[in-house]
């Protein structure tokens, strides 16, 4: 078994004074007189030096409302989060990999087009068009080149989560520099950079019927299959601005996590249901069935 990494001793360019930094951290506040510190650990496989990074332009207020915003379309979430506090509000400049490969797709597909057929109507005796649609097979290859794939390098925070607040402006990127993240905190990767190019692949793979699909003839089409190919595969380590906002609706209740993108806002939480709600939906529901039930004896 691998030893936990050891903390990092700094010393303040502030105060002198000397502080720890945590292994999975690139950034710290002195307790003493409160000025950040950045430190540049000696790169290493799965622990790179960033490339890249995206500025944080999302404040708390407008974190705080992009939730708020999200929420009030989750009416099913108990009515006390809206009201929540927020025990814990961070902005975290969060290790991610961005990806790029050459990608070729063999694909095959049945075709439908679509025909209308007259057809006489017994009853009526009147002639009616038919909608018929007729399958062909389809297979081909299509090359292209993905640059813009985004992976988390958190165990932190999954790629699902990451996903759900996608996507940021990637034209934003600028050159890493410590000076970028003075006064932010800032992760180090979690996960092994041969983690995240397994991610990075599932997710061109999942996305590759869907490419297929957007340019497929006809006017259906069904049983899509893709065998996905990949070369040339780079992978850069960057660090993406996102707020992490835990909030507290009940004292005997979890907190609930909502992670918020900081530079477009995007908000997005694994929030629970509210079971009062879901009981009078069920009791609505049972109601009108009875309703609808005696109406049809009366009837």
């Amino acid at each position: 078994m691998a030893e936990p990494a050891q903390q990092l001793e700094v010393a303040c360019s502030s105060c002198g004074a000397t502080i720890l930094i945590e292994p999975l951290l690139r950034t710290a506040r002195c307790p003493y007189c409160d000025s950040p510190s950045v430190v540049d650990r000696p790169a290493t496989t799965d622990r790179p030096r960033p490339q890249f990074a995206i500025g944080f332009t999302v404040d708390r207020a407008r974190t705080a409302e992009s939730i708020r915003s999200w929420l009030r379309g989750r009416w099913l979430a108990p009515s006390g989060l809206r009201r929540a506090a927020a025990e814990r509000v961070q902005g975290i400049y969060l290790p991610a990999y961005l990806y790029s490969a050459a990608v070729e797709i063999e694909y095959s597909a049945k075709i439908g087009e679509a025909y209308e057929r007259p057809q006489v109507d017994l009853s009526s005796k009147r002639l009616r068009r038919v909608r018929e649609i007729e399958y062909r097979d389809l297979a081909g290859r299509h090359a292209s080149y993905v640059s813009d794939t985004v992976v988390t390098a958190s165990r932190g925070l999954p790629n699902a989560e990451l996903e759900a607040i996608e996507p940021f402006d990637l034209a934003a990127l600028v050159e890493y520099t410590p000076a970028l993240l003075s006064g932010w905190i800032a992760e180090e990767p979690s996960l092994t950079r041969e983690d995240c190019l397994q991610l990075a692949r599932e997710e061109v793979r999942r996305r590759a019927v869907g490419t297929i699909e957007g340019f497929l003839p006809g006017d259906t089409h069904q049983s899509t299959s893709c065998h996905t190919s990949l070369r040339d595969e780079s992978a850069d380590l960057i660090l993406l601005p996102v707020w992490v906002v835990a909030l507290r609706y009940h004292p005997r209740r979890p907190l609930v996590r909502f992670v918020v993108n900081g530079q477009t806002g995007k908000a997005w939480g694994a929030t629970p249901l509210s079971w009062p709600k879901l009981a009078l939906i069920a009791a609505a529901i049972a109601g009108l069935a009875g309703l609808l039930v005696l109406v049809g004896r009366l009837l």
